[in-house]
């Protein structure tokens, strides 16, 4: 096997690990089948890991600034947002493991199994936060753009940093009950919408 072939394989195996622990540590946020169908999907990302493990002759820590990162973003966006990332690289990594069939017999299994798992993950793509993307960019948005102009605007205005810091939280803290208000009376007066409160406090948090 030539070096190129066991860098890929590599790689892969090092993926493969924080995948592991990735999709146990959302099996570990959710109840239900979902988390059933995650931690299932988490022990087979561990065994191939293993599989890989016996070409590479070696047992790469996972990288945990990864697994940090997509903890981090299952808190912010929900872990439909997450799942949905981590799927759009499946795809490349399903190529890798077709293309080394030559080299690693074990690689066609592993790929259907990778298979399986875009199939399942598309299944659980239902999340309530999902439901609020709209109202959790509408106070984003609205932030950018407005708690950035007056922070720059006080900067200028005044000397002190503490006073700045401070005009500032006041601001901000007074446009998060206003966006969220708004919010709430909008989505209250829409016949679709069950849970105007719920619109109102993602709305809030993401401000």
């Amino acid at each position: 096997m030539n070096e190129s072939t066991m860098s890929v394989i590599r790689k892969m195996q090092l993926n493969e690990a924080t995948e592991h622990l990735i999709y146990k540590d959302l099996s570990e946020r959710i109840k239900g089948d979902n988390a059933a169908v995650l931690a299932k999907i988490s022990a087979e990302e561990k065994k191939h890991a293993a599989i890989w493990g016996k070409y590479t002759g070696d047992n790469p820590s996972p990288s945990t600034f990864k697994v940090f990162y997509y903890r981090l973003l299952a808190i912010v966006f929900g872990i439909t947002f997450v799942i949905n990332l981590m799927e759009s690289g499946e795809e490349g990594a399903q190529e890798n493991y077709s293309s080394r069939a030559n080299d690693v017999p074990e690689a066609i299994s592993i790929y259907k199994d990778e298979q399986a798992h875009e199939e399942a993950l598309i299944k659980m793509i239902d999340e309530e936060r999902l439901r609020y993307i709209s109202s959790m960019v509408l106070g984003l948005n609205d932030a950018l753009v407005e708690l950035t102009g007056a922070l720059a605007g006080f900067t200028f205005a005044l000397g002190s940093t503490t006073t700045i810091a401070m005009a500032g939280f006041i601001t901000g803290s007074a446009a998060t009950l206003s966006m969220a208000a708004s919010e709430y009376l909008s989505k209250k007066n829409d016949p679709n919408e069950e849970h105007p409160l719920k619109a109102a406090i993602y709305t809030g948090i993401a401000y």
